[in-house]
């Protein structure tokens, strides 16, 4: 179960941090308990992770950061506002690919 968690990063693995190698092995001991999606989301963020560079995964711990200092509902309401932005975004992406479809 654990390859099949880890497989996003592969590659990657000897080139990581013990420290971050320890936090991926501690996750994937509760991957079998996720559900399908959770599953998933789980794989489809690794995968973008492992897709960073290294200054990008620093401004994105960064911003992890700063996030958590928020309040509460400081929070709750960036992520709302994430939501809809990723939203909008899929919506663009739909309707730029029903453009194209149409248009062969």
């Amino acid at each position: 179960m654990q390859q099949k968690a880890l497989a996003p990063i592969a590659q990657q693995w000897d080139s990581l941090p013990d420290k971050q190698q320890k936090r991926l092995l501690a996750t994937t001991k509760r991957y079998p308990k996720l559900s399908p999606e959770q599953k998933q989301l789980f794989l489809a963020r690794l995968t973008e992770w492992s897709k960073l560079t290294p200054e990008q995964r620093d401004r994105a711990r960064e911003k992890y950061k700063a996030f958590r200092k928020l309040p509460k509902e400081k929070r709750e309401e960036v992520k709302k506002l994430v939501r809809q932005r990723e939203e909008e975004k899929a919506s663009a992406a739909a309707a730029e690919s029903d453009t194209a479809t149409t248009e062969e």
